[in-house]
């Protein structure tokens, strides 16, 4: 799998990224690309941001039984498969905002690099490698690329 950490694959996402515009459409889902843009940004805000509450001990427990294999494991992601609540966007977006959103993200964890990683609490499944935080980063940025067509 290319990562998150590797300046090249990253200037790899980003000229996909590029190739999006505010009238691309999905080849699979119900989600503009803007919102799209929106979702994917979400998984960065869990990391850089306090916006989304974390789950109870409980709730992560069970996330970490159940989900946590299937985000940081290398199996692709199913089409219009479910997605937990916080990453849920029903709102209309700012596409130019949301892709520059995205950018800084790729940007930022390329910079910070595998070591910060390593090891790092996430939102819901606890401490992960840096290999899982880049499956988790990529596969998802992947998937949702891979959406729109390109």
């Amino acid at each position: 799998m290319k990562s998150v950490f590797n300046p090249a694959d990253v200037m790899e996402l980003i000229y996909r990224i590029n190739k999006l515009r505010p009238d691309s459409q999905p080849l699979w889902g119900k989600m503009t690309v803007a919102q799209m843009l929106a979702h994917t940004n979400v998984s960065y805000e869990m990391v850089y941001t306090d916006k989304h509450p974390r789950p109870n001990p409980f709730m992560k427990l069970i996330l970490k039984m159940l989900v946590k294999n299937k985000v940081v494991g290398p199996a692709p992601y199913k089409h219009s498969a479910p997605t937990a609540p916080a990453f849920l966007i029903k709102d209309e977006k700012n596409f130019e905002a949301e892709k520059i959103r995205l950018l800084s993200h790729l940007n930022q964890t390329q910079q910070l690099g595998e070591a910060y990683f390593d090891n790092k609490e996430s939102h819901s499944f606890g401490k992960l490698s840096a290999a899982e935080w880049n499956i988790m980063f990529y596969k998802h940025l992947d998937h949702h690329l891979g959406q729109f067509g390109v």
